[in-house]
C-alpha cells in the first residue's frame, strides 16, 4: 500500500542536458556504446512531449572539478589522447581524438544540472551524456568509462553544503567505481542492482561499505532472466526502507538501460515499466526527505529501441505527477533478494 506522504501534484520542472557535441566520442565500427545512443535520444525528444521541460546547456569539466574523483595523473593520461585518431586503455575502451574533450563535457553537463537544481531553476533532470561513468575509478578507464560523472557530481554536490547524498544505480553492471568512490563515506548510501555473476565482477551482497560505513552500500545481485517483478521488488522492499531510513538530501541516479529485454550485452528482462517504477519510488524518497531534488546520468543501455521506450517512461515520473498512484505488486521468483536483505539486516530496519 502507497502510504500518502503530502506529495505535491504540481508538474516539476526537469532540466535536460542533451548536445550532439555528445556524439563526436568515436569509439570504432561496431562498438556498442556509439554515437548513435545519443542520436537516437535526440530523436526522440524532437516528438516527446511534457509540461514542465526546461533545455539546460553543458559545459565542460574543469582539471580541478575532474580530480575532485579522479587523481590528477588519470585526468592527465586521458587529456593525452586529444587529438590522437585512435588508442585503446583497455580491451573495452577505445577513445578518439574527440573521446576527452567529449568526456570533460559528459562531467561538466552532469554538474551544469546539479548547478541548476541547486539553484532552484528545475525541480530535477537527466543528463543525456556519453561517454558513460560508473566503471571508470579513481585512477583507471575501463568498462566504456573514462570519467565516473555520478561521482564527480556527489563530490561537488559535497562541496556545495549538501550532507547525505545517495546514489542509485539501476545499470545491469555493477558500477564499481563509483562503489569504490565511496566505500569509506557514511555520508553516501550506495545502491546497485546489477545481473550478478557478470562484467565487472564486483557487487556482491556482502560488499556493504567499511568502517563507519558499514551499510552504506548495498548491492542487490540479481541472476540473469530477472525483470520487472524483481526490479520492483528490490526498489519496494528494500531501496526505499533503507533510503528513507537514511533520509537522503539529494537523489542522484545513474541511469543505465541495459537491464532492458531487448539489450544485446545482458541478459535481464526489464521493461520501460520497470523503469517507470524504480524511477517513481526514488522520487518518492526524493520528495520526503531531499526537497524533490533527483539527478539522472545516462549509464548503459545499448539497444536502441530499448533507449527511445525507457527514456519517456522516466521523464514522465520525474514530472512528479504520479507519485500517489499505486504501483503493481511484484512477483519476484524464489529468494533472489535474501542475500541482500541478509547482508543489511545489521544496519536497517527491514521488518516492514
Amino acid at each position: 500500500m502507497v502510504r500518502r506522504r503530502g506529495y505535491s501534484r504540481r508538474t516539476m520542472k526537469t532540466g535536460l542536458v542533451l548536445d550532439r557535441r555528445y556524439e563526436a566520442h568515436d569509439t570504432g565500427a561496431g562498438h556498442p556504446e556509439r554515437p548513435e545512443r545519443i542520436r537516437a535520444i535526440r530523436d526522440l525528444m524532437a516528438h516527446y512531449r511534457r509540461d514542465g521541460l526546461v533545455d539546460v546547456e553543458p559545459r565542460s569539466a574543469t582539471a580541478e572539478e575532474l580530480a575532485l574523483n579522479h587523481r590528477p595523473e588519470h585526468v592527465a593520461r586521458i587529456a593525452t589522447t586529444a587529438g590522437r585518431a585512435c588508442t585503446a586503455l583497455d580491451a573495452d575502451t577505445p577513445v578518439s581524438s574527440q573521446s576527452f574533450a567529449t568526456a570533460a563535457l559528459a562531467a561538466g553537463g552532469y554538474l551544469r544540472l546539479l548547478e541548476a537544481i541547486m539553484a532552484g531553476d528545475v525541480d530535477n533532470g537527466f543528463a543525456f551524456v556519453r561517454p558513460p561513468g560508473h566503471h571508470a575509478e579513481s585512477d583507471r578507464a575501463m568498462g566504456f568509462c573514462l570519467f565516473n560523472n555520478v561521482a564527480i557530481g556527489a563530490h561537488w554536490l559535497r562541496t556545495h553544503g549538501v550532507g547525505r547524498i545517495l546514489i542509485v544505480d539501476w545499470d545491469v553492471h555493477h558500477g564499481n567505481g563509483t562503489q569504490d568512490s565511496f566505500y569509506d563515506d557514511a555520508d553516501t548510501l550506495y545502491v546497485s542492482t546489477h545481473q550478478y555473476p557478470f562484467y565487472p565482477g564486483t557487487g556482491a551482497a556482502r560488499e556493504i561499505g567499511r568502517g563507519a560505513a558499514a551499510g552504506r552500500t548495498l548491492n542487490v545481485p540479481l541472476p540473469a532472466g530477472c525483470g520487472d517483478d524483481e526490479y520492483v521488488a528490490a526498489f519496494t522492499d528494500l531501496v526505499a526502507p533503507v533510503a528513507r531510513q537514511f533520509r537522503p538530501e539529494f537523489v542522484l541516479i545513474s541511469a543505465g538501460f541495459d537491464a532492458d529485454h531487448r539489450d544485446p550485452l545482458a541478459g535481464m528482462q526489464a521493461t520501460e515499466e520497470g523503469f517507470r517504477a524504480m524511477t517513481r519510488v526514488l522520487m518518492r524518497v526524493a520528495h520526503e526527505s531531499a526537497g524533490g531534488r533527483v539527478a539522472a546520468v545516462l549509464e548503459g543501455g545499448y539497444d536502441l529501441a530499448a533507449l527511445r521506450a525507457a527514456v519517456p517512461a522516466v521523464l514522465d515520473e520525474l514530472a512528479g505527477t504520479t507519485l500517489v498512484e499505486p504501483l503493481a505488486t511484484p512477483r519476484p521468483r524464489g529468494a533472489v533478494l535474501d542475500p541482500a536483505r541478509a547482508a543489511q539486516a545489521p544496519y536497517w530496519d527491514l521488518s516492514a
